[in-house]
């Protein structure tokens, strides 16, 4: 659906998109999902991205997630400065979340999030001839949440109108030396909005629709000797760095504006059983220029959920181009 999520009707998958959704799941008391997707296969062929998501209903009020993401970048074959092979090394990443989600009332809930964060992404290998030795880089990140949803009328029919706010990636900088510069994490601000019109008894047509923005410091523009023309100093402690994200882009108010992606996405979903969907994520040229159209399908039978995903990049040659993505999902422990 365009990579919107914060607020359309929850699953386990929540873990991801808007962990204070979970506090909705009424499906069962238990839900596992595991997607995959194989990574830029335009430029190499054993790079992928696996997710593995779990919920536990505590209670009517009260769930518990946990999720596990792993980064596979492939193999890399080492040489020495004397193109001598030096064997083979695969980098990797992995994050691994708890959250907790809390309903009060019964349309509104809180989401926290505890994270770690293990990017091991250079070998001692590679700088055996360097003045300092790289190690794996380690975070702890924190993310917290919010979900509303109600229902009314619309069109004479049954609706429910939700939004959503997610920001996360609240945590430590990570370093790949002991002495050498730290970096952020890509904190990030997520709100949504969804609304879900009920057709008739059998068919459901949502619209989604979500914003996203980096709360992190935009590089200021530096002369040929370092000092600042344009811009603020973005050498600054994470909560400077997050508060100052909305006002230190060195163009102003329109380059801010450019720093927001759009994610407007569709979906028709047919007995609560097949469902089909589309959506588009635009981000502006000058901040990267992802922009693509993704279309997708998905297919309940029992307990058993399967998705299928497919992402068409509008740039010609995008290595992002013809990305593919897999889910299964199950439900189970609750009442049929």
């Amino acid at each position: 659906m365009g990579e919107a999520g914060a607020a359309i009707l929850p699953d386990v998958n929540a873990n991801y998109w808007n962990p204070s959704k979970l506090a909705f799941l009424d499906t069962a008391s238990n839900s596992v999902a595991l997607s995959y997707s194989p990574w830029l296969r335009h430029l190499v062929p054993d790079v992928s991205l696996s997710y593995l998501s779990y919920a536990h209903k505590l209670d009517g009020r009260n769930t518990l997630g946990a999720s596990l993401r792993y980064f596979n970048l492939g193999s890399i074959q080492l040489i020495d400065a004397n193109q001598n092979e030096q064997g083979t090394y695969r980098p990797s990443e992995f994050s691994f979340d708890v959250s907790f989600a809390r309903k009060f009332g019964n349309d509104f809930s809180l989401g926290l999030t505890a994270r770690y964060i293990h990017s091991n992404l250079s070998n001692q290998s590679f700088a055996s001839g360097a003045s300092q030795q790289t190690k794996a880089g380690n975070a702890f990140a924190a993310d917290v949440s919010m979900y509303h949803t109600g229902t009314h009328r619309q069109f004479g029919k049954d609706a429910t109108f939700s939004y959503g706010v997610d920001i996360s990636n609240i945590g430590t900088k990570v370093s790949y030396t002991d002495v050498g510069p730290s970096y952020f994490l890509p904190t990030n601000l997520r709100i949504g909005f969804a609304n879900t019109l009920n057709i008739d008894d059998v068919n459901q047509l949502t619209f989604a629709f979500d914003i996203n923005k980096l709360l992190v410091p935009t590089p200021p523009i530096r002369d040929n000797s370092g000092n600042i023309i344009k811009g603020k100093n973005d050498d600054v402690s994470v909560p400077a760095g997050i508060f100052g994200s909305f006002t230190d882009a060195p163009g102003g108010f329109s380059e801010e504006i450019k720093e927001i992606t759009f994610s407007p996405g569709f979906e028709y979903l047919y007995n609560q059983q097949f469902a089909i969907r589309a959506g588009y994520f635009y981000e502006n040229a000058d901040k990267g220029g992802r922009q693509y159209l993704t279309i997708g399908l998905g297919l309940q039978y029992d307990v058993y959920r399967f998705d299928f995903s497919y992402l068409a990049a509008t740039q010609q040659a995008s290595p992002l181009a013809n990305t593919l993505r897999f889910t299964l999902a199950l439900n189970f422990g609750g009442n049929k």
